[in-house]
């Protein structure tokens, strides 16, 4: 099996940084006004107000939540917006993010950006007979919705499994060990590519076989001792 990370390996970073995390900002309070009383954001407050609260007890610089107000989506937006200038990995707000990038996805407003590489070597992997599956921070929504609208085509046939921050950090060896158990592999069966020496730490002290991938505007990374490569095209189902 083949486990890929998104940002800097099947997409380019400023499609997130410049395209997405814009977009989810500019349509914040609209998505919050149309979606109020829905029971996928009726859920989302309680895990925005668990974070909050962990972030107060941490001594950090929030806003203080509007407790007993009627209305809680003044304090969610403040809330998600300053998780977003600190680029948190919030799992309550990627999930937010992903209902707004859905609602852009649908209209037409984004498309998924992928490396021209990425639809060639999904068709040559899913003919050797490998299953494909993806790890990232984004909400599985989103990481369906990036594949299915991508500037390639949907690509979602590709690719069986999505995990995100539910399964755990990314930096965390356990959350490769869940998800070797997850698919049925045993971990050195599992085949690893990321942009992050962090990450793919993690992923090989689980045992997983990790690779390295960069891409043009990735972010520098320390020195490592993991397989490189600058494209899916060198990377062959074994």
């Amino acid at each position: 099996m083949i486990l890929l990370d998104i940002e800097g390996t099947t997409t380019p970073i400023a499609f997130v940084t410049q395209v997405l995390y814009p977009y989810a900002r500019t349509h914040l309070r609209s998505y919050l006004d149309r979606h109020g009383d829905a029971p996928q954001y009726l859920a989302l407050v309680a895990s925005f107000r668990r974070e909050h609260a962990a972030d107060e007890a941490a001594g950090e610089t929030v806003l203080p939540w509007a407790r007993g107000a009627a209305d809680a989506r003044p304090s969610v937006q403040a809330y998600a917006e300053w998780l977003m200038d600190r680029d948190r990995k919030s799992t309550a707000l990627k999930e937010l993010q992903g209902y707004i990038w859905e609602e852009g996805y649908k209209s037409g407003e984004l498309a998924g950006q992928v490396f021209e590489d990425v639809p060639r070597a999904f068709e040559r992997w899913g003919r050797d007979g490998m299953r494909l599956g993806i790890f990232s921070s984004g909400a599985v929504l989103a990481q369906r919705w990036l594949f299915r609208c991508s500037s390639a085509g949907d690509l979602s046939s590709f690719l069986q499994w999505y995990f995100d921050t539910h399964t755990g950090s990314k930096q965390d060896p356990g959350s490769y060990t869940r998800i070797a158990q997850e698919v049925g592999e045993l971990p050195p069966d599992v085949l690893f590519v990321s942009d992050v020496v962090g990450e793919l730490n993690a992923a090989r002290k689980a045992g997983l076989d990790t690779i390295m991938i960069e891409r043009p505007g990735n972010i520098p990374q320390p020195p490592h001792d993991h397989r490189l490569v600058h494209s899916f095209d060198e990377i062959t189902a074994t």
